[in-house]
């Protein structure tokens, strides 16, 4: 968020290369938990024959180490808060590098649950801190520009998983594979500790908000408060798990047992859904820079066009669906992710700079939530239909209504809030008494009223 001069007027950070420079560095190590945590993506197949489970006990992998994320959010989110951004992401690093090598070697079912849990734990750690440096070293006027660019790195990795490591899981084989990519956790983690910076000279945070007693309590509860935190949470639990999860586990088994494709079309579908995602990232991410109105248009536009392509695929009359709507689907799916990080431009304006770690991870934790839960569904379903993908991936609808419900339950009084925040900014940025803690900065401009 913004930085504060000496009589704690808010003062935005000034961008430039050093900034990029120091970005680039934590979103490098974003992009490298990204890559372990898709991984299982593109390995469902093995992993079920390697281990000897079923559906439901190989969603356990995924379910897990998404349980471990959701659940990290919100202390990550106070880690970052008290600690600073360099801490964690080292800390996360070095967990997430860890959690792959283990899996690469872990001998049981039970181990490679055990692995892949540190895993989360790590992967937890990486993508809050990112956002913190955004917040710090960029004005905020860049905040959903920054942020949608950070999403696209982290997609980025996960094309990676399916173009990259897919193929040489099956050419070298299961331990090779893992332990091999195991080695850019290593290697991220050298400009991580030389060169990275929680922010730029003469931008410190207040230490105001982050000391004393109770302030977890108070940090969870005042962040909470919010609805622009509150909204921000329903909108990435809303948009993000329909991509997430056939990314994450179940779209390759879906493409190649249920649709009859081979694995190497398989494998494309889910590229097209990381390089879809990638191109709209930077249209969201342009389209709220400029104009606030679009960010629950954006959302509720994505629910429907996901919602609408599912629904055809698996009420498809044929066997198979065609060609043509699995690559419409794919391409619609890309759209989740970005649709996602307009949740943290609802909680970001919200939220004064040193309560943005907790804002950040209550939101991302929505997200996670209803993924795992779909996960979770997805696998019991398949067990106990025998296979029926089309009543499997039903849930998604389910998870998709409640989040709606939210969503609009809560728009007009966090919208209602941020006008008036947003109105109220200007003057109490120009007298020389405002304090940190009663004039929170918004995350954007104040020259368009936010819808």
């Amino acid at each position: 968020m913004n930085g504060v001069n000496v009589n704690g007027v808010f003062r935005d950070p000034p961008g430039g290369r050093k900034a990029v420079a120091v970005w680039s560095i934590g979103v490098a190590v974003y992009f490298v938990a990204v890559i372990f945590r898709t991984s299982l993506g593109v390995a469902g197949l093995e992993a079920a024959d390697r281990f000897h489970v079923s559906a439901s006990a190989l969603s356990t992998f995924s379910i897990l180490q998404l349980l471990v994320y959701a659940g990290m959010q919100v202390p990550v989110g106070l880690m970052v808060d008290r600690l600073g951004t360099k801490k964690v992401l080292t800390l996360g690093a070095v967990l997430f590098t860890a959690g792959q090598i283990g899996f690469a070697l872990s001998p049981s079912y039970g181990m490679a649950l055990a692995a892949r849990a540190l895993l989360g734990c790590g992967d937890a750690m990486t993508f809050i801190s990112v956002l913190r440096l955004g917040t710090r070293w960029f004005p905020a006027r860049r905040g959903p520009l920054m942020a949608q660019l950070a999403g696209l790195v982290g997609m980025a990795g996960n094309l990676v998983s399916t173009l990259v490591l897919a193929p040489v899981l099956h050419g070298v084989g299961w331990v090779q594979a893992f332990a091999g990519s195991a080695v850019a956790g290593v290697v991220v983690l050298i400009p991580l500790t030389l060169f990275l910076r929680d922010h730029p000279e003469g931008h410190e945070p207040s230490s105001a908000g982050v000391a004393g007693q109770g302030f977890v309590r108070r940090q969870i509860r005042d962040s909470w408060k919010e609805p622009g935190t509150r909204l921000g949470l329903w909108v990435h639990f809303t948009t993000q798990f329909p991509a997430m999860v056939f990314l994450l586990l179940w779209g390759m088994p879906f493409l190649v047992e249920d649709q009859g494709l081979a694995r190497t079309t398989a494998a494309g579908l889910l590229t097209l859904v990381v390089a879809s995602n990638m191109g709209f990232g930077l249209v969201y991410g342009q389209l709220i820079g400029r104009r606030q109105s679009a960010r629950i248009p954006l959302a509720l536009g994505t629910v429907a066009l996901t919602a609408t392509l599912w629904a055809s695929t698996l009420a498809h009359p044929g066997p198979h669906a065609p060609m043509w709507l699995l690559v419409t689907l794919c391409v619609a799916l890309g759209t989740c992710g970005p649709a996602s990080m307009i949740g943290f431009d609802f909680a970001r304006p919200a939220n004064p700079p040193e309560r943005q770690g907790t804002a950040s991870g209550l939101t991302n934790m929505g997200g996670f939530l209803a993924s795992m839960t779909t996960l979770l569904a997805v696998g019991l379903l398949l067990d106990a239909t025998g296979d029926n993908y089309r009543i499997a991936f039903s849930s998604v609808f389910v998870v998709e209504l409640l989040g709606l419900t939210q969503i609009l339950r809560l728009r007009p009084q966090a919208l209602t809030r941020e006008r008036t925040r947003l109105t109220a900014a200007p003057a109490a940025s120009a007298s020389p008494a405002a304090s940190v803690s009663a004039s929170p900065a918004p995350a954007e401009s104040p020259r368009r009223a936010p819808a």
